[in-house]
């Protein structure tokens, strides 16, 4: 499976998952790991118990969407580790490490772009080019354009597609979305409102606390890494201690001791002492208010990373 100069690898299903080790996978991940992923059916076969287990056992990285890239180090049986490399992490210096089950990965061809349609609705329909139903693709998926129109032609791991142009913006790379304002950022979040949370998730089927935050700031023009920790000190720092220097769509870091630094869970600033979260394993995206809350007492950094609140 050695990439050729012309080519590229990429997930070949609407949502890839991203392991620590093959041996962290459990009989009730096999919804997840299968040549077709089914998301949905996979989060309903857990219990309580095995739900938070993913987040106490360690066992996921992070997630792929359709489309997107990964560089191959090394391929073990029906596996391949592999580095996301859209998901900028201080484990790898070429973004973020881990393994797939091989056959969720496809080899394409290397375009000279047009641009990437990056979806825009919370989940979005691919044609064939004769318009049957290919699949449904999640949020924030980046794939290439090959023609515009009402519909746009699109590159896919499984040949040339068509999407709505509706549900979709052009953009000139992965990285160069048009920038959007705070508040855009925190409306945005609304969308996702009472959207399950699941541990690595990076997808409009569950996102876990920092892959929320990557993805509405990708979705407003900029990158940042894909975990907390990282993320607390990319950015600009705001006083934590003054909230009313606080701008809507900052991003608030908590630990987990009183008076730390080392940040366990991230949020969205809300406005008015307010925060938008993915939370933890059995909660939901939520707004909640900060005022006499653990997340209060937690806060140890207020990050900016884009400078206007309001277009």
């Amino acid at each position: 499976m050695m990439q050729r100069e012309s080519t590229m690898w990429v997930c070949r299903v609407p949502v890839g998952t991203i392991w620590t080790s093959p041996e962290k996978v459990r009989e009730v991940d096999a919804q997840g790991v299968g040549e077709t992923v089914k998301i949905n059916k996979w989060r309903e076969s857990m219990n309580e118990e095995e739900n938070h287990d993913l987040t106490k056992s360690n066992r996921i990285q992070t997630q792929l969407l359709y489309g997107e890239p990964v560089a191959i180090d090394e391929i073990e049986g029906d596996w391949a580790k592999v580095v996301a490399l859209w998901q900028p992490s201080n484990k790898d210096e070429r973004g973020y490490p881990g393994w797939i089950p091989k056959a969720q990965l496809a080899e394409i061809e290397a375009l000279n772009k047009q641009g990437y349609a990056r979806v825009i609705a919370n989940k979005a329909q691919l044609w064939t080019l004769d318009f049957k139903p290919l699949l449904a693709v999640p949020f924030n998926t980046m794939l290439p354009v090959k023609e515009t129109g009402e519909y746009v032609r699109v590159q896919t791991p499984d040949g040339d597609a068509l999407i709505s142009a509706e549900q979709v913006e052009i953009a000139p790379d992965y990285d160069q979305v048009p920038s959007g304002s705070g508040v855009d950022i925190a409306q945005l979040g609304e969308e996702f409102l009472d959207l399950q949370y699941f541990w690595g998730g990076m997808s409009s089927y569950g996102y876990d606390c920092s892959g929320f935050s990557y993805n509405l700031l990708k979705a407003n023009g900029v990158i940042i890494p894909r975990d907390a920790h990282d993320q607390s000190r990319e950015g600009q720092e705001v006083d934590k201690d003054m909230q009313e220097s606080w701008r809507i769509g900052d991003l608030l870091f908590f630990s987990n001791e009183e008076g730390g630094w080392e940040p366990h869970h991230v949020g969205i600033y809300f406005g008015n002492g307010l925060m938008i979260h993915s939370p933890t394993p059995g909660k939901a995206i939520e707004i909640i208010e900060l005022a006499g809350t653990k997340h209060e007492r937690e806060l140890c950094a207020v990050r900016r990373f884009v400078q206007e609140e309001q277009r």
